[in-house]
């Protein structure tokens, strides 16, 4: 089944005349790229696109039909609010959530293990194509009582639970309501059979969706009250209330079963109240409204299906076809996974795959669509430009004038560092995670890509930080929700496209992988057929463009004003938004600056990431070679040089042996501040050294030291031997990041297989930085059942955010990656 991802878009080109990978007509390029985006979009549209919640779904609509889960306990009356489960949070008492397989066109499983109830949690969801809106799509949910030592089997099954499924139709003036009610089933106590709710919206069409009657026991009582509410039933409330609400679900619930509670409080004597899951049963009110709440108790373990069916799809979804599917995408997930990631020893074991598999399931499973405004401060400040001496003390002062306002609506699509805690979008961190994603499918790879360029404005920025709409905001800290049209972050989206640029070469070649899509490997319409791949990077490119001009025209570094000596009296940059404490643009926060902060600072990081952007450009320039590339070129190759030699003379420590930032000293001359560690490396991180040149073996040699960079758990942030080693914040002092630990590997293979005086010396550093690394994050994943943002250097236990599942991710490469021979190495270097 892995050819299902091309036949879905294949089957609609045919029908609009066109073949994919056939030989295209003059003029065929941008209307065979537009039914392929069209056809693309039908596959991807519906999905768990809300990823902040342990289990919600909605499609790629702005103010469309969302829908969602919320359960609890129902045995206590204490503390209700902190048992009910809807947001992600941290610290729930969870023994591990997230997706055991998944795929964004099909679908998947995840199991969420909710120790503080008592109760295993698992959602299974599936998408079957068909219609004019992106087909139907069916959700499974399952409990079981936990196994706990010693506990006997009729305790585990007596768990109480409290089950919630809701739907939310955003559209203004678009409403839900329980089909046919005066007919059905049902009383002032509930329904007794599966319930139908039928609706209609502007991008959906009219849909029907049911949730089934399932299996499952339901708790009693001998109390009084019991005659009025009989727990075999499910109850529905429906609701009207703003849109701005909707996204409240648990708030809402709780307004519910305020009243359910007030109800039964104005009727019994507290001292002979009913059981607490009687006294939470909601009151049957089924109508028409915009938010609908599904309510049901159970005792022990249960089960129920949410079918979802588009009218224009035809066939009505059943519980059957669930069943069957469910099956069908666990087969076709294990196939494509085993092709798209060949684990390469000693993590090939079955316990390796059983990781890698929830690692990458979680990457992918956490992509969201989000729909809002942003908040932006487009004031343009004077202290924005940050040019005089205490620069940060005038901008935060330009700050506290609160001169942001809201910008858009926008809408991305994208993947998420973390669910409970960055459930939103990170403008460098997803270059990194559709690293994994591009391996698996290239063309939801670019589907996001050009989400994310389409925030672009008419200047070429894009917000670092994607925080859209009022739930987005939710999670953010008001301080940190503004964003600013002169704050840069690292263009790792440059990485993808330029990947994607390679790929599309070596198919027209016939050469390297290009042509994986026949064997099911990262199948993609976008890469077969070199039309369309053309088409969609002739789209992108003056966007590319314009953003690198951005960051040039923004982000410069001053070397005229200053005693410095360079090749080029031009390509010198500096991040902006610096604070004495951090720069937080430049994604490594509180790594250590120069102090105190001057406008006269130079970033080596931020230059290599120029670097990286020019040689990308001229990349994919040459292989589109129209005559706008080619007139570039021209321009890039300059640029380009002047970098490499600006590298060199600007940011290059030969008593240090590597690359530190730069500042001026008291009599303004250029002058290193060398704080050994991730900055250091960066030019070779971004792969701008060749392999000869004698700055990589000095590089290496720190990278490799174990008293400075070299851990037993990866590559630390900062040398041990600093004195800022491990101090204040600790952010990016010290802990191992997998995202620059990938970037290190990877340049580190790349010189252990090429000639080269120290090819046998990164082939022995990439072979113990991969063991070290996977070991590590393994190892806290089978501990603590999650992935973390950062890990201990000394320990390797996870630290900070908990289920980072964005670039941690990058295990899964990492896995994938062959050891190199050493001693193949030495011969060669010997001959």
């Amino acid at each position: 089944m892995a050819s299902v991802r091309q036949l879905a878009i294949s089957a609609s080109l045919a029908v609009a005349g066109f073949t994919v990978g056939g030989a295209a007509q003059p003029g065929d390029e941008s209307i065979l790229f537009s039914e392929t985006a069209r056809t693309n979009n039908e596959s991807l549209l519906w999905g768990p696109y809300r990823p902040n919640v342990y289990f919600g779904v909605r499609p790629r609509i702005p103010q469309s039909l969302v829908a969602g889960l919320m359960w609890g306990r129902s045995d206590t009356y204490t503390d209700l609010q902190n048992h009910i489960r809807y947001t992600c949070e941290q610290n729930e008492g969870m023994e591990g959530y997230g997706w055991d397989e998944f795929d964004t066109r099909l679908g998947g499983t995840q199991t969420i293990h909710d120790k503080f109830n008592n109760i295993d949690i698992t959602t299974s969801f599936i998408k079957i194509p068909g219609g004019a809106h992106g087909g139907s799509w069916g959700a499974r949910i399952k409990g079981e009582p936990r196994p706990e030592t010693g506990t006997e089997e009729d305790v585990m099954s007596s768990v109480k639970t409290m089950v919630v499924f809701y739907l939310a139709q955003e559209e203004e003036g678009a409403q839900i309501h329980v089909k046919d009610v005066s007919g059905a089933d049902w009383d002032e106590q509930g329904f007794a059979g599966d319930i139908t709710f039928e609706g209609a919206s502007k991008g959906l069409g009219s849909f029907k969706l049911v949730v089934t009657q399932g299996k499952g026991e339901h708790p009693q009582s001998d109390h009084a009250y019991a005659e009025e509410r009989d727990l075999e039933k499910t109850t529905v409330q429906s609701l009207t209330t703003l849109t701005e609400h909707l996204w409240q679900a648990k708030q809402l619930l709780f307004r519910q079963l305020k009243e359910a509670v007030d109800y039964v409080v104005s009727r019994y004597d507290p001292n002979a109240a009913p059981p607490p899951w009687h006294v939470y049963q909601l009151g049957n009110k089924p109508g028409p409204g915009n938010m609908q709440l599904v309510q049901r108790m159970y005792e022990g373990a249960f089960e129920f299906d949410v079918l979802f069916s588009s009218a224009s799809a035809g066939k009505e979804l059943t519980s059957d076809d669930m069943t069957r599917e469910m099956r069908a995408v666990s087969e076709d997930f294990d196939t494509h996974f085993q092709k798209a990631f060949q684990l390469q020893a000693p993590y090939n074991l079955a316990k390796h795959q059983k990781f890698a598999r929830s690692m990458f399931s979680n990457l992918i499973g956490g992509i969201g669509y989000f729909y809002g405004h942003g908040i932006v401060d487009r004031s343009f400040a004077a202290a924005y430009e940050e040019e005089n001496e205490g620069f940060w003390e005038d901008a935060a002062q330009a700050r506290a004038e609160h001169r942001e306002e809201l910008d858009g609506p926008h809408e991305l699509f994208t993947a998420i560092p973390s669910r409970p805690f960055f459930p939103r979008g990170f403008l460098w961190d997803e270059g990194f995670h559709l690293l994994p994603i591009s391996d698996w499918d290239m063309d939801l790879t670019l589907d996001i890509v050009k989400s994310w360029f389409n925030l672009m404005n008419d200047d070429g920025w894009i917000a670092r930080e994607q925080i859209l709409g009022f739930e987005a905001r939710s999670k953010v800290p008001s301080e940190f929700q503004i964003q600013y049209p002169h704050y840069a972050n690292p263009p790792t989206l440059f990485f993808i496209v330029d990947a994607f640029a390679n790929k599309l070469r070596q198919a027209a070649n016939g050469t390297g992988d290009g042509k994986a899509a026949a064997a099911g490997v990262g199948a993609s319409n976008m890469v077969d057929s070199t039309a369309l791949g053309l088409e969609y990077l002739r789209q992108l490119y003056p966007r590319l463009r314009k953003q690198f001009d951005w960051f040039r025209s923004t982000q410069f570094g001053d070397i005229k004003s200053y005693e410095r000596e360079a090749f080029s009296s031009r390509e010198a940059y500096r991040w902006r938004g610096r604070t004495e404490a951090h720069v937080l643009t430049s994604g490594l926060d509180d790594y250590p600056r120069p102090q105190p902060p001057h406008p006269g600072e130079l970033h080596v990081d931020l230059m290599a990431w120029m670097g990286m952007m020019t040689r990308s450009l001229l990349n994919i320039g040459e292989l589109l070679g129209t005559d706008a590339t080619t007139e570039d070129a021209e321009e890039l190759r300059k640029i380009q040089e002047a970098i490499a030699r600006n590298m060199d003379d600007l940011h290059w420590s030969e008593a240090e042996g590597c690359y530190c930032d730069a500042t001026v000293n008291d009599y303004e001359e250029h002058e290193l501040v060398c704080h050994r560690g991730y900055i250091s490396l960066f030019p070779l991180l971004v792969g701008l050294l060749e392999p000869s040149n004698p700055k990589v073996g000095r590089l290496l040699a720190l990278l490799g030291a174990e008293d400075e960079l070299f851990s037993p758990h990866g590559l630390r942030s900062l040398s041990k031997k600093s004195p800022l080693y491990g101090t204040a914040e600790n952010y990016w002092r010290s802990p191992v990041w997998m995202n620059i630990n990938y970037m290190a590997l990877v340049q580190l293979q790349s010189l252990g297989q090429q000639e080269g005086p120290f090819r046998a010396q990164a082939a022995d550093l990439y072979n113990r930085l991969r063991r070290n690394l996977v070991e590590t994050v393994y190892e806290s994943w089978k501990e603590t059942g999650f992935a973390w943002e950062q890990y201990n250097p000394e320990t390797g236990k996870g630290q900070r955010t908990q289920h980072f599942t964005g670039w941690t991710s990058l295990v899964v490469k990492m896995m994938a990656m062959p050891e190199l021979d050493v001693k193949a190495g030495h011969i060669r270097d010997e001959l």
